[in-house]
């Protein structure tokens, strides 16, 4: 009977494992495509007022969906308010917005890569000095192999170019939106379990929305207005369905069946996914660099996680 509950919980802890590394799969395929529409706005829609579109439509669809939930969970998250709140500032009021100010001044790809270089790196440190999650050999080889990947990419294959690099405005920009959602990462793993990841999402996302309207109100009263059009509008409906609500309840799954450290791992192939998809829409080369860059990630990844997959 021992051996059977035994076999059963390993069973299950396989199937959460693979069930955590699926979904945080997903959520790093659809928000890599929040790069490329970041840039692709620039002098379309005003960095502001696209995280404010954004987060607004985003908490009117997720709170329709969660409503009775909300409802029923509403004592506890009465209770849970300043720590909602110490997550919606980093996760949500910030770190898109820095995002979509940085694409302003810097390209999509590197918009990607420095956020996927740095913000791995910073929420396993922060998990390991705030959680206590260990890190293990593999996770630091799986680590070094991420990195190796991107930086492959920045390079340009050449080591040179990798020497002479240097940040650019947009690109300090994206780095502290890095650094806010590493301390997103790690602030979620603490959420109450009261609290489902529906309600959860609403709030946060509604206090985003909320302090971000004041700085909004000032960009529209200093630019022009936004000439809407179709594209624009499935725009912000990708942006407030697919990568806000789908993904983030995806990924704070994900969170809590693998860890805040492994998640953010994922985080790696966004610009691996980003190149294709500029391939695909931008009609960018793809070269060596990037395939030997796609080879080392994927390897980092499966170093990361051996121990739980295996």
């Amino acid at each position: 009977m021992k051996l059977n509950l035994h076999t059963t919980d390993t069973t299950s802890i396989k199937q959460n494992s693979l069930a955590g590394i699926g979904l945080a799969l997903l959520a790093v395929f659809i928000w890599s495509a929040n790069f490329i529409v970041a840039r692709d706005m620039k002098g379309q829609v005003p960095p502001i007022s696209l995280a404010f579109f954004r987060w607004s439509t985003a908490s009117v669809i997720i709170f329709l969906i969660s409503f009775k939930r909300i409802k029923a969970e509403w004592e506890i998250i009465k209770r849970s308010l300043p720590f909602l709140l110490m997550v919606s500032i980093p996760g949500i009021a910030l770190f898109n917005t820095f995002v979509y100010i940085g694409a302003q001044y810097t390209t999509a790809i590197n918009l990607a890569l420095i956020g996927t270089t740095s913000s791995p790196v910073i929420a396993v440190i922060l998990a390991r000095f705030f959680l206590q999650e260990h890190i293990g050999s593999k996770k630091i080889i799986g680590m070094i192999l991420c990195i190796g990947g991107v930086l492959l990419i920045l390079s340009k294959g050449h080591f040179q170019t990798l020497l002479s690099f240097h940040f650019s405005k947009g690109d300090l920009w994206m780095l502290a939106g890095a650094f806010f959602f590493a301390v997103y990462n790690t602030l979620a793993r603490k959420k109450p379990v009261a609290i489902s990841t529906s309600s959860f999402l609403a709030i946060t996302f509604l206090m985003g929305a909320l302090m971000l309207l004041p700085f909004y109100l000032m960009e529209k009263n200093h630019l022009a207005p936004v000439k809407w059009t179709p594209y624009i509008f499935s725009v912000i409906l990708y942006l407030g369905l697919g990568a806000s609500v789908i993904c983030f309840m995806i990924w704070n799954i994900a969170i809590h069946k693998i860890g805040t450290g492994r998640t953010a791992l994922f985080g790696n192939l966004i610009p691996v996914f980003t190149s294709i998809e500029a391939v695909l829409f931008l009609h960018e080369s793809f070269t060596i660099y990037h395939f030997i860059s796609m080879v080392l990630v994927i390897a980092g990844l499966f170093f990361a996680n051996l121990r739980k997959t295996r």
